[in-house]
């Protein structure tokens, strides 16, 4: 199946916005957006008739998450097999009702689009804002959001089957508000080298599952090497350290760039996190300051006005991870998908 499919056919059964499209009127409707369209339209019209052009790949840009940002190439079908995958991982059927209301500018965007013309999608394409289905009545099969538009959606999510969250780490208080839910939700892993996500586990679960034609393993910083010769010739060698269940289930720790040195204990920030989670109720992360005696030392980082946080909180942490150190922030600087710059913030306090 996989090897019949390429990146120039549109399923018959695709739709968008209730019309059937072929190939020649997805670049009509192209060349509308771009034209005539809002931004958010014309970032889709250039998508289209760059997928439709002669070039077996696309130029896109890397969100840093493995190094340095930089522009990478990918083949298109890379971005077809990706679909394929998704589609198997989540049993999409032709016909499936899906929601895109993610920036098409970012890979998860396109994905959207590639997974809708070649699984078949019929596909509802709106503005991405932070309330995605604010006045929509609509039942869909399968949708995908950044934790801030799932948490400003929770109680429209009942007309959701399936939805995938990424794009950003999702907090407890929005894990809770999920799990309430009968919609299946997923939050996945991956990055623009990996063609959107490579894993993903349903909300509750702890080891993320890799989709279809992926492998895994570790490298000797213990940091996650993910093997996808349908999506890319070469092993991704990420800074993510992880715990390996098996060759198809990992467990994420956190990023080794985070790690912090204090006085000889390596400690994990996202694992302090995680522990943190459920006594704070604002934004919050930690991170090091440095210090003559311990070299380095943690800081925990809140967002908001200035208070007196209570002793007690920090009885959920082992006797190296309590901060040394409290600082509030009012705004926290964030990425357009909601992710914390938190090199920014630490630099700037």
């Amino acid at each position: 199946m996989v090897n019949t499919i390429t990146y120039q056919n549109v399923h018959n059964l695709f739709k968008m916005n209730g019309y059937h499209l072929n190939r020649n009127d997805l670049c009509r409707v192209a060349y509308s957006f771009i034209k005539e369209g809002e931004e958010y339209e014309k970032a889709v019209g250039d998508f289209i008739l760059d997928w439709f052009d002669n070039k077996s790949y696309l130029e896109l840009n890397t969100s840093g998450t493995t190094g340095i940002p930089k522009v990478i190439r990918i083949e298109k079908q890379a971005m077809v097999n990706s679909a394929i995958a998704t589609g198997d991982f989540f049993d999409l059927q032709p016909g499936n009702k899906a929601l895109h209301c993610l920036p098409t500018k970012y890979i998860a965007g396109k994905m959207m689009f590639v997974r809708s013309f070649i699984l078949g999608l019929d596909i509802d394409f709106v503005a991405p804002s932070s309330h995605p289905l604010l006045n929509n009545e609509t039942k869909y099969d399968f949708v995908a959001m950044v934790p801030l538009q799932a948490q400003n959606s929770l109680t429209m999510l009942k007309n959701v089957k399936k939805m995938i969250v990424g794009g950003a780490k999702m907090n407890k208080t929005l894990e809770k508000g999920l799990c309430k839910l009968k919609t299946k939700v997923y939050e996945t892993y991956g990055m623009t080298e990996t063609i959107t996500h490579i894993a993903a586990k349903e909300i509750g679960e702890v080891a993320f599952s890799v989709l279809p034609n992926i492998k895994i393993a570790k490298d000797d910083r213990d940091c996650l090497v993910i093997n996808a010769p349908k999506i890319s010739s070469e092993a991704i060698v990420t800074n993510d350290l992880v715990e390996l269940i098996n060759e198809n289930q990992f467990i994420f720790l956190g990023r080794i760039d985070n790690i912090i040195n204090s006085g000889g204990i390596k400690l994990i920030p996202e694992q302090i996190e995680e522990k943190l989670a459920t006594m704070i109720h604002s934004r919050f992360f930690v991170t090091a300051k440095q210090d003559l005696v311990l070299g380095e030392k943690l800081v925990l980082i809140i967002e908001g006005e200035q208070q007196i946080i209570a002793e007690t909180v920090f009885d959920v942490l082992d006797k190296y991870e309590k901060p040394k150190e409290v600082l509030f922030v009012a705004k926290f600087a964030e990425t357009q998908n909601g992710k914390i710059k938190r090199k920014e913030i630490t630099e700037s306090i």
